[in-house]
């Protein structure tokens, strides 16, 4: 394959080169390189260097062209915005790398949608922007994101590369775990966070193009073809949104610890909007720490919301991120919540009902996905039991799914024509399937086969692009990777169970498989 052997940094070192030559390993390393200068520009704090270092990766070729990439690989890249153009072949990639310049630049209105949210009946407003103004977003969000890394709280776990919500849980239990751990708790939550962001501390606050980032919010939304301005709030469709939002909360978790003193034990994790902040006291938290942050986000524009913001004592246990987190006898547990419990099994009852007619095979595969993503989401906590119980609760909707497309067969029929016997399990559900490879089993994944692991927490200093921990974030890839290889020896599988059929045992409990 034909590579860049230049300097992708100017635009006239890539006048000849197509979509299909590009050394992406190469601009991936020449945009990195760059990002890590930025960083390194504030953690020293010359904000000159680091504007100047922004406007060269902005304009290099390398950074544009793995925006667009990014761009047309996501889940989102067949969603079009106002101007419905969508980009399929390797020359419109290209076409839509060269268009993006600074000069003469206007986004485009955004295309407002609604989703549902999780209160019934309520909905989120989400604005899309157009192929090309996501673009130019993730350009700019490969300038902004070392700012981000640099300048965010310690334990902010939310929108941030190397960090996800295992982080902020075991962060949770670091910080209250122990016998003279703070026992009270500020369930924060800030209401319509990213439509109510002020735009002017945005941008006179927030280390990037001012011109480009007062066209983004002022663009404007489409609803039922009918123009509406903006002049506050982020989209949540914006790819550089979350970035914006963690900046602007950069500073909270130690604006809580500056309203009160070292003996109140104040201690802040977020994520994203959501956050705790730990008290030895609820009058420290009510009296000190509430009003440090109300004033703190009303400079942005922002306040708390009264119906989510609760001061509870961790003896009564608290939600947060799908988690409930409770002492018991003085013993911290930590384990799925009720609620994301129920949620996720009336979404698996729905799939269920929803495919009545389905084939035994299409079934499966379309539960497979959301069981493995639901237990690995929640595998780091104490959640054995509870991965029983949701299996077991499957398995009773499977038996009614059966039961009503053969109402007059047995449970010996059922058992024959639906499940197989896997060691004592004899109640795996199962089909056939053919493959260029011969007749195969399709099990459906049952949540208590995977084990329980510890999660080994980031460090909360840690910073992806600092130099100084280059090993660090190698040798934590290293371990993931390790980890994984241990659960596929452990489950005998590489993404779904698949198991040869003997066709020697016909009539066992292997063999005689109905494919439904």
């Amino acid at each position: 394959m034909t590579t860049m052997v230049q300097s992708t940094v100017g635009a006239s070192s890539a006048s000849k080169l197509t979509w299909k030559t590009i050394d992406w390993n190469h601009a991936s390393a020449e945009v990195k390189q760059l990002q890590m200068r930025i960083a390194k520009a504030v953690r020293e704090k010359r904000h000159g260097k680091v504007k100047a270092l922004q406007w060269l990766l902005t304009h290099s070729f390398s950074a544009k062209a793995l925006a667009v990439k990014r761009v047309s690989q996501n889940s989102g890249s067949k969603t079009p915005g106002v101007d419905g153009v969508v980009w399929k072949t390797p020359n419109q990639k290209m076409k839509a790398v060269h268009s993006l310049q600074r000069r003469g630049y206007k986004p485009q209105p955004l295309r407002r949608i609604y989703i549902p949210k999780k209160q019934q009946g309520s909905r989120r407003p989400l604005s899309i922007p157009c192929l090309i103004d996501r673009s130019m977003q993730a350009l700019h969000l490969f300038a902004l994101e070392p700012v981000m890394e640099t300048k965010a709280d310690r334990n902010a776990y939310g929108f941030r590369p190397k960090r996800s919500c295992a982080d902020a849980i075991e962060q949770c239990f670091i910080t209250l775990a122990k016998r003279a751990s703070p026992t009270w708790i500020l369930e924060g939550d800030i209401r319509a966070c990213f439509d109510t962001l002020s735009g002017k501390w945005l941008e006179d606050n927030i280390l990037t193009d001012k011109v480009i980032l007062s066209k983004w919010l002022t663009a404007g939304y489409m609803e039922e073809k009918v123009l509406y301005p903006t002049f506050d709030g982020v989209p949540q469709g914006g790819i550089i949104s979350p970035a914006l939002l963690v900046l602007a909360l950069s500073g909270l978790e130690e604006t809580a610890k500056q309203a009160a003193s070292r003996k109140d034990m104040i201690n802040g994790t977020s994520y994203a909007d959501d956050f705790v902040i730990t008290g030895s006291t609820k009058e420290v938290l009510e009296d000190k720490v509430i009003p440090s942050l109300t004033a703190f986000l009303k400079e942005r524009g922002l306040e708390l919301s009264k119906e989510k913001t609760i001061i509870t004592c961790v003896d009564r246990g608290f939600d947060f991120l799908g988690f409930n987190v409770r002492k018991y006898k003085g013993k911290l547990l930590i384990k799925p919540s009720k609620k994301n419990i129920k949620t996720f099994l009336g979404n698996i009852r729905s799939v269920i009902k929803s495919n009545k007619a389905a084939k035994t095979e299409v079934l499966i595969r379309k539960l497979n996905p959301k069981i493995r993503g639901w237990t690995n989401y929640h595998r780091h906590v104490v959640s054995k039991a509870i991965f029983s119980y949701v299996d077991n609760c499957i398995y009773k909707a499977l038996r009614q799914w059966i039961k009503r497309r053969h109402p007059k067969k047995n449970t010996k029929w059922m058992r024959k024509h639906y499940f197989r016997t896997q060691g004592t399990n004899h109640w795996k559900f199962s089909t056939t399937v053919k493959t260029k490879a011969g007749t195969r089993s399709l099990d459906l994944f049952e949540a208590s086969s995977l084990p329980i692991r510890r999660h080994i927490k980031v460090r909360s200093e840690a910073n992806p692009y600092d130099p100084s921990y280059a090993d660090y974030f190698l040798k934590r890839e290293y371990w993931k990777k390790e980890m994984r290889i241990k659960d596929q020896m452990i489950l005998g599988q590489k993404l779904e169970h698949v198991s040869r059929v003997n066709h020697r045992t016909t009539g066992s409990s292997i063999g005689g498989f109905r494919k439904a």
